[in-house]
Order: C-alpha cells, then structure tokens, then sequence
C-alpha cells in the first residue's frame, strides 16, 4: 500500500480537505473500485447462482434480493481494509476524521450489510434440500422442518452479528461473550428437551428415515405416519390410535419402513373340499402359477410357486407365494383384489369348492 501511494507523481503535494496527492488519489481510486464491484456482484452474482441449477423459486428470490446487499458487503469490506492500511503509513496525509469517524462508519457499514446478506439468505436453504431430497416437490412436512432450520440459522445469524456489531462500537466483547456463555447455558438446560427435539426433527429431515403416508414400526408402536413436527412425530395405528414420539427419542431408536420395500410379498393359503378331483387341483394350481408368472405385476418369478401343502381331515390346503413389483400400499391391495378374484373364477371353471366350515357341518 505505501509503495502505490509513493509512487503516485506528487504524492506528498498538499491536496484538498486535508489530504496529500497520494493519499487523496488513492481513496478516491479505492471508491471507484468499490462502485464497480459492487455494481458487478449486485447484477451478476445471481446469474452466476442460477447456473448451478438451482430450481426453487424461494431460493431464487433469496439469492436475487441479497445480491446487491453482497456486494456492498463486499465493497465496503474492501474500502475498509484499504483506509485501514492507509492510516497506518506515516508519509500518509488525511483529516482525523478519516479515522476517528469514517473508518468506524464504514466498518460498521460492512458487518451490518453481510449479517443483513446472510439473513437475506436463509431461504435459500430450500435449494440445499431439494438437491438433497431429488423427489421434485417438497412436502408439507419437509417445509415445516426447513422454516425450524431457517429459525435457528436466523437466531445464530443475528446473535453472532450483535457481537460483531458490539464490537465494531467498541463495546468489551469479553464481558458481552461472559454474559451470552451464562445465559447460553441457562437456556440449554431449562430448554434441554425442546432442542433436543427440535434437532430430532432435523435429523428426521437429513436422514429421512421414513415420510408422511409410510408405515413404519418404532418400539412396540406400528401404523402409518401421519404428521412430524417440531418436538414430535405421530403415527396412527391399525385399531385408529395414535401415539406420540418426541422426535429426541427416533435418534437412537430403531426404525422398520415397510414403505421403503422394494416389493411386496404375498403368500395366501387356499382350503379346497377334500372330495374335490385330483386332476382339477392339480391343473387348478399350474394354472394359477401360470397366471402369476404371466402378471407383469409380480417380480421374483423363480421363487412363485403354488403347491398342495398339506391335506387336513377336511380340507386340502394350497400355499401360495408370489412378489408384487410395488411400493405402493394402495396399489398392494389392488392387486390383491385381482389376485382373488382370479382364484375365483379359475376354482369355478374347473368345478372346484373352496372349504367351508359350516356347510362341512350341515351335512
């Protein structure tokens, strides 16, 4: 820096408003610099950000709303570190309240405009996600779960920005660090649960365990998964309770998602009278095995079989085994509704009677 400012012809002239030559020259260059810049970040960093991909509208607007306060972020951060090593040359000339005032200003200038730019910014953190989650729309949860995050990300912001800004005021940052280590330490232990939930909730998000409309079995607890929140996740159960789990405890809990399944398997047991033919029964289970291998719903052909498994004192019982190529819930009972109603009407085709108890009895 003293080696620009003593190169600049004339440097040591007496200047206007206090300044010599070099010294005057050199700030005034630094403020062009300054203009540029920010006018250069204000209208291209965005672009710049958009060719990352990024598909969000909220992100969007976050990054295209914060670019002009970036830049003059950037710009005064700039200027600050070039007056800041303009006072400390001794040959420099400039009035006292370069340093005394306008330094102090623009140092205060920068911190507030990044802490702004920073908040400005948070939204973004959709962008992250949803690079992270790659399933296209968000649900209802996941956004309930991204604005948790986007509170406390602002809280930090905020309070790590008062601190600087204190600072840049010239109040004692020791005392103020005392003071929010205390109290910091107050408020995790009276709010020890809650933040152990609320980070729960974001591990939930991260790692996403399960979603809304899975069935899952957490402990002794099974049923679809109905909402998470905050502090807890709900699931309904097959008898229509629900129970309640502060999301602190899914951390170290183990998590079975049968909404995760690749396919789903199926195996019914069909009772036949046991005065019914033998070559109907047989034909009856090699037509069945034919109509699952020909279903282009059924995965896992190999292992399909339909077999006489045993023959009871009053009925003959059938196994079946077949592999649905589904995740769905929905479209499992679909097809399961098909599979019957095939069983149906190939037994009535070839004149065969399912068992039944009660009329074994009226005879």
């Amino acid at each position: 820096m003293e080696s620009l400012i003593t190169a600049i012809p004339g440097w040591n002239e007496d200047a206007a408003f206090g300044f010599n030559q070099g010294t005057l020259v050199m700030l005034l260059g630094a403020i062009i610099c300054c203009i540029v810049i920010r006018f250069i970040l204000s209208n291209y960093i965005s672009d710049m950000f958009l060719k990352l991909g990024i598909k969000q509208k909220i992100a969007l607007i976050a990054i295209r709303d914060s670019s002009g306060t970036l830049g003059t972020a950037i710009s005064s951060g700039i200027m600050m570190i070039i007056i800041q090593n303009t006072v400390s040359i001794e040959q420099a000339k400039f009035p006292i309240i370069l340093e005394d005032v306008v330094l102090p200003l623009i140092e205060l200038i920068f911190y507030f405009t990044l802490i702004f730019w920073a908040f400005k910014l948070v939204p973004a953190i959709y962008a992250i996600v949803d690079r992270l989650d790659g399933e296209g729309d968000m649900e209802g949860t996941t956004k309930t779960l991204i604005s948790a995050l986007e509170s406390m990300m602002r809280f930090f912001i905020v309070a790590f920005g008062s601190v600087l800004i204190a600072g840049s005021l010239g109040f004692d940052l020791s005392a103020i660090l005392a003071g929010l280590g205390i109290s910091g330490i107050a408020l995790a232990l009276a709010a020890k649960d809650s933040i152990s939930n609320i980070f729960g909730a974001i591990t939930v998000l991260l790692d996403r365990p399960f979603k809304v409309g899975d069935w899952v079995v957490i402990g002794s607890s099974e049923g679809e998964v109905i909402e998470i929140n905050l502090r807890t996740t709900q699931i309904r159960t097959s008898i229509d309770s629900v129970v309640t789990f502060p999301n602190a405890s899914l951390v170290n809990t183990a998590i079975e998602n049968y909404g995760l399944r690749r396919w789903r398997r199926y195996q019914p047991f069909l009772h036949l009278d046991l005065d019914s033919n033998p070559e109907s029964v047989e034909k009856f289970c090699d037509d069945l095995l034919k109509s699952i291998e020909e279903n282009e719903k059924t995965t896992k052909k190999e292992a399909s079989f339909v077999r006489v498994q045993a023959l009871g004192p009053q009925a003959i019982e059938i196994s079946c085994n077949l592999y649905w190529d589904t995740s769905s819930g929905t479209e499992e009972k679909e097809l399961k509704q098909d599979f019957l109603l095939g069983v149906m009407k190939l037994a009535k085709s070839l004149d065969l009677h399912f068992f039944e108890p009660r009329l074994r009895r009226q005879k």
